[in-house]
């Protein structure tokens, strides 16, 4: 066959021509980057899982009182969702009309720190969702840092910010421990974990089991300390202890392998109390009475919905948890942040400050990145109800 040119030939030798050589090289490296970009995502999902807990941690987990018939369970019983609450959780997912995200930029105050912290009283800095600087007695407590722009395994895919942190993860301050609630990703991020483990020196205090997602993620042995419920860890001159909750755990298909609890911090002259997660139950008159009084609460108050009533509180319940421990300043927490439930974005907070006022409660609702003294709480403002 003579081509154009008169040569003879194959009528697809263009496909060997150096431009079309070149097109498959283009397309076998766009490729090669495309199989790396999604082998890197997988390996990212994967480490994020973090591990379950084997040899002695899994041998201490099985001694544990609150561990029985192969999971942890909670001092009063709590389904994730009841019987027959799945048909609701869809039928509010495809008819949701909530305004479930502010109108507006949430407004964010760049924290003001002392380096030393003060030698004495008592400053909480809420950075946002349930991630909160703690100064006591001139110590500084970091609980459940979450810094990654989704709570999620996956940085793609999965509930993202609704604003940025007001401070970057490494201008935070030197802290003398960190806290962790349970292993869920909107209070444990692998990501401010690894970096904390690299710039920072402190301790991660953490429930039965949380461990072994922070040994799979390089924190050294040394820096890990796990507790069951009513056990103390003395650090920096602060006593942790962690204390009762009503929640569940689990990151990937494993549920309840590892411990949820809430916190007591005791301090030489103050007492900060810390709930991560939890629905409400009585056992928070047990904590006031054994840990209290406390001169400050932080009180997980939003992402409830009436189809998992026994694992998140109400604004209302958390508000009755704050007198049950006998609390001082009620702070609230998981709120703002994250958009997990269906109800409005500023409601958990309208709720809160609505029966604060009712029950004679002394609240402070700060801004994201704002630090309160507790001694001197600033009045609430309601500076979110012009974006909600």
């Amino acid at each position: 066959m003579t081509g154009r040119d008169g040569r003879c030939g194959d009528p697809d030798a263009r496909a060997t021509t150096p431009s079309s050589r070149g097109n498959r090289i283009l397309a076998a490296v766009a490729t090669t980057a495309v199989v790396a970009t999604a082998a890197v995502a997988l390996r990212t999902v994967r480490d994020a899982l973090g591990a379950a807990p084997t040899g002695e941690r899994a041998a201490r987990i099985r001694r544990s009182p609150q561990f029985r018939d192969g999971a942890f369970r909670n001092p009063v019983p709590a389904h994730v969702m009841p019987p027959g609450s799945a048909a609701q959780t869809l039928r509010d997912l495809l008819t949701d009309r909530h305004r479930r995200r502010p109108s507006g930029a949430v407004p964010l105050v760049a924290p003001a720190v002392d380096d030393p912290p003060p030698a004495d009283g008592l400053h909480v800095t809420w950075y946002g969702h349930s991630s909160a600087l703690v100064e006591i007695d001139g110590r500084r407590v970091l609980f459940d840092p979450v810094w990654s722009d989704r709570c999620s395994p996956s940085p793609w895919v999965g509930p993202r910010r609704l604003h940025r942190p007001p401070v970057p993860l490494d201008r935070l301050p030197q802290v003398d421990a960190i806290v962790i609630s349970h292993d869920h990703y909107d209070h444990l991020d692998m990501a401010t974990v690894r970096a904390l483990t690299r710039t920072r020196s402190a301790p991660f205090v953490v429930p039965l089991g949380v461990g072994a997602h922070l040994a799979h993620w390089q924190v050294p042995a040394d820096r890990i300390i796990e507790l069951d419920w009513d056990e103390s860890v003395s650090v920096a001159g602060l006593r942790l202890t962690a204390t009762a909750a009503r929640h569940f755990s689990g990151r990937a298909f494993a549920r309840d392998n590892t411990l949820w609890a809430s916190w007591a911090v005791t301090g030489p002259t103050r007492r900060v109390f810390y709930s991560g997660d939890s629905g409400y139950f009585d056992g928070y008159a047990a904590i006031g009475a054994a840990y209290g009084p406390f001169d400050a609460t932080l009180i997980q108050i939003g992402a409830y919905a009436s189809t998992w009533p026994d694992i998140h509180m109400t604004p209302e319940e958390g508000v009755a948890a704050h007198l049950d421990l006998r609390g001082g300043l009620l702070i609230p927490l998981h709120w703002g942040t994250f958009n997990l439930a269906f109800h409005d974005w500023s409601e958990p907070v309208d709720r809160v400050w609505r029966e604060a006022k009712a029950r004679d409660v002394t609240l402070a609702v700060p801004r994201p990145g704002e630090r309160v003294d507790v001694d001197d709480p600033p009045p609430v403002d309601g500076w979110w109800q012009p974006i909600a």
